[in-house]
């Protein structure tokens, strides 16, 4: 177990450096020069010639990356070089939490719709149940993220005034308030999500009741919730959970549209403006620590295979 951790935590170092390089790399590409998005136009060459010697934009490549992964590694991911200059970190502890809220309660939501709309899809299969869940599921996932957002600011912000659109409430400054400014992006998320978890756990569900223990349980006279929650639920989450992973990493980093549909504060818009201004040090250090936060998810994904499946965690002994 310990040799298996220990080759885990080295893939996952690996995959960090291949990304920090890569995300060094295309950031030193990017048209423009940063000293001009410092100074900004009109100053004289020895000007910008400082700012660059003082940011070391005149070192070779690997000099200048090897200064900047050992500065991330202590923490440091330098300062923006658009005004005013604030900390890369700074920025990034202000932008975070809000980006990681909306990916975790967006997940939490498709879970809690998902879950039940599989199992109920699957023990009725090829019904019409399960035929009205599935056109629901494919309908959701036809529809684009900004418009679904569209509509329901209409529905509920614009129509029915049940949600504020444009605030946003620090969990600091109070749980009830928070929740009441983060559901409905949250709801926004979870809708793309809830559709792919249910058809996901719907197909592995329905191969999982055909097994011969599943049989077995039916036969000895266990009702049918008792067997998909205790029998069926577990080996069959496998594919959904996978998935999960991957969807909690991607989201923290790609909820742009909802965080701009409600002029939300988090990675996403910091992501894009910072790119649109030519913020080369604010890309890198936001896209590190998306990454990091990537890598980790999919870890305990992999650590949660030997919990849903006793014959994997056996085979790590």
């Amino acid at each position: 177990m310990t040799r298996t951790i220990l080759k885990k935590a080295a893939e996952l170092l690996a995959v960090l450096l291949v990304v920090s390089m890569g995300t060094f790399s295309l950031m030193s590409l990017m048209p423009g020069d940063p000293a001009i998005a410092i100074l900004g136009e009109g100053r004289t060459p020895a000007e910008y010639a400082a700012v660059r010697q003082d940011l070391g934009l005149d070192d070779p490549f690997l000099s200048r990356y090897w200064h900047w992964l050992s500065s991330a590694v202590t923490g440091d991911l330098g300062q923006s070089v658009v005004p005013p200059h604030t900390e890369v970190t700074a920025r990034i502890a202000a932008a975070l939490p809000v980006s990681v809220e909306l990916a975790l309660l967006g997940v939490v939501l498709a879970l809690i719709l998902a879950v039940p709309l599989a199992m109920w899809s699957a023990t009725h299969e090829g019904k019409r149940v399960d035929r009205f869940i599935s056109a629901g599921t494919f309908a959701v996932l036809s529809v684009p993220s900004f418009l679904a957002g569209l509509l329901i600011i209409m529905v509920m912000v614009n129509q029915l005034g049940w949600f504020p659109r444009n605030e946003w409430v620090r969990l600091s400054d109070g749980l009830g308030a928070n929740l009441y400014h983060a559901l409905l992006p949250a709801l926004v998320i979870a809708l793309t999500e809830t559709a792919m978890f249910t058809r996901i756990l719907r197909g592995d569900l329905i191969t999982t009741l055909r097994e011969d223990f599943i049989l077995a349980a039916k036969a000895r006279g266990m009702s049918t919730l008792h067997v998909l929650v205790s029998d069926a639920l577990r080996p069959s989450s496998f594919s959904m959970i996978t998935v999960l992973g991957i969807s909690l990493g991607r989201l923290i980093g790609s909820t742009v549209i909802v965080e701009y549909l409600f002029a939300l504060p988090g990675m996403g818009s910091l992501v894009v403006g910072a790119a649109s201004n030519g913020d080369f040090t604010m890309v890198q250090g936001a896209v590190m620590v998306i990454a990091l936060i990537y890598v980790a998810a999919n870890a305990l994904i992999d650590a949660s295979y030997g919990y849903l499946d006793p014959r994997i965690r056996r085979a790590h002994v």
